[in-house]
């Protein structure tokens, strides 16, 4: 018997699994704040607002009139990319990486941690997972098929997690860490990697750093590299998105274990190529040049966190990142609360919730905007009820 299309149903569990966003009723607040006439102050999403390097938009443009530019990169194509990053980790933090083995380019990071976890784990094996985090951390799990453990990130620890209250009996196949943090902001110094390391070892655990802001960085701070101890057994992934404001080209590397690279480059080998020629070279340059923008970053967050203390709100001055969390006094609906502000004021800014349960109770201000409009939104701020 022949079975009607329209009584099938297309969504693979995997699909299923992958945890709705809450950004999507977000950007809904939006348009009707936008209908209403309200002026959008949009504050809830991390992409940088600051040009690229002129020299990686120079690269770019002289590829684009090269036609040997055009077709499909193959894997040694990219090793003007891989020699690059592994001159800028050796600059940065004194690694000595095998552009050969230990680095591969990505798609983006996001990208790239999709598919690491998919090259490296099996369905029904246990991720370590921060909670607050970035959101596609969720996604990227459950199209793996993996099972999660939380580690929750709270104040009083300094958002940092507590390894030593992970079960002794658990063994998770990988460990997923993010510093300087996304949503929190929270930093870390080079020891913290080193006991994450020695725990790491002693279960049997890849150690995944996602390190999307190792330059976005304020003051003497500088964010230190999971791989300073050496490569086995840990997979970072860098990207140019925030480093050098290249969000849309979507490119960035993987750098690390030799064995778990090689299963990801087997993964993407079955779905992608690598990025376009050009933004290879565009990425080569960016890499070569000094990080831009931090001392705009640094006056937004001047700015803006005295704003909102003035409004009673908890924050702390951020060493890193591109953001502030704070939590109003009171604030017990971070999704509600995001809403009516959007709707009522035209602020944009991300609910706590968005990135986990333990994120409940704050919002996240992203510093996409020059300091007097990030105090204006402050000051619209002041008329919205926290309940």
């Amino acid at each position: 018997m022949t079975v009607s299309p329209q009584t099938l149903t297309w969504t693979s569990q995997r699909a299923a699994n992958v945890p709705a966003s809450v950004f999507a009723l977000m950007d809904a607040a939006k348009m009707r704040a936008l209908a209403a006439g309200k002026s959008l102050i949009d504050l809830s999403i991390g992409s940088s607002d600051l040009a690229p390097p002129e020299a990686a938009l120079e690269a770019l443009r002289r590829a684009t009139r090269d036609p040997l530019t055009y077709r499909y990169p193959l894997f040694s194509d990219t090793a003007p990319l891989r020699t690059a990053a592994a001159a800028y980790l050796q600059r940065r933090y004194g690694l000595s990486l095998d552009p050969d083995t230990e680095i591969l380019p990505l798609i983006g990071a996001q990208e790239g941690l999709a598919h690491l976890l998919l090259a490296v784990t099996d369905p029904g094996d246990t991720l370590l997972l921060p909670d607050p985090c970035y959101p596609p951390y969720y996604g990227a799990a459950a199209v793996a098929g993996l099972k999660t453990y939380p580690l929750p990130l709270t104040a009083e620890r300094r958002f940092l997690p507590d390894l030593a209250a992970v079960p002794e009996t658990l063994r998770p196949r990988a460990l997923l860490l993010n510093y300087p943090n996304n949503p929190t902001s929270a930093t870390v110094p080079t020891s913290f990697f080193e006991e994450v390391r020695a725990w790491c070892a002693d279960r049997g655990t890849l150690l995944i750093h996602d390190h999307p802001y190792a330059e976005l960085t304020y003051g003497d701070y500088r964010a230190p590299s999971a791989l300073s101890g050496g490569a086995a057994g840990v997979v970072e992934l860098h990207s140019l998105s925030k480093t050098h404001h290249m969000g849309g080209f979507r490119v960035g590397f993987a750098a690390g274990d030799a064995g778990a690279l090689a299963a990801l480059a087997r993964v993407k080998g079955a779905v992608d190529f690598h990025p376009y020629l050009g933004i290879q070279a565009a990425a080569v340059a960016a890499l070569g040049t000094p990080p831009s923008g931090l001392d705009v970053f640094e006056a937004r967050r001047d700015a803006l966190v005295p704003a909102l203390h003035a409004l009673g709100w908890q924050a702390e001055w951020p060493q890193a990142s591109m953001y502030v969390w704070a939590r109003p006094v009171g604030l017990m609906d971070s999704v509600a609360y995001a809403l009516r502000a959007a709707e009522e004021t035209g602020v944009a800014l991300a609910p706590g919730r968005a990135f986990g349960s333990e994120g409940e109770g704050y919002l996240r201000f992203a510093l996409v905007q020059p300091p007097e409009v990030l105090q204006e939104a402050a000051g619209r701020l002041s008329g919205v009820a926290a309940s």
